[in-house]
């Protein structure tokens, strides 16, 4: 465990029990949420990358347009 960490757990050791239970809750939330980005992420990643591919063949090949700030 890190110092901070720890610092934080001996903090949240002063607060009471509803106090505790609502912080506990909200970190597991965001571990929880992390880990579904995660996955997402990882998930999506041979995806990006067959469309960045994709677009690369399409620029090599002139398919595409340079691009024209004042036409947006």
């Amino acid at each position: 465990m890190t110092k901070l960490l720890e610092r934080a757990v001996k903090r949240v050791q002063t607060l009471s029990d509803s106090e505790q239970d609502t912080l506990a809750t909200m970190i597991l939330e965001e571990i929880e949420d992390e880990a579904r980005w995660q996955k997402s992420f990882a998930c999506t990643q041979n995806l990006l990358a067959r469309l960045a591919d994709e677009a690369m063949a399409e620029d090599h090949a002139g398919k595409t347009e340079a691009l024209n700030p004042d036409r947006l």
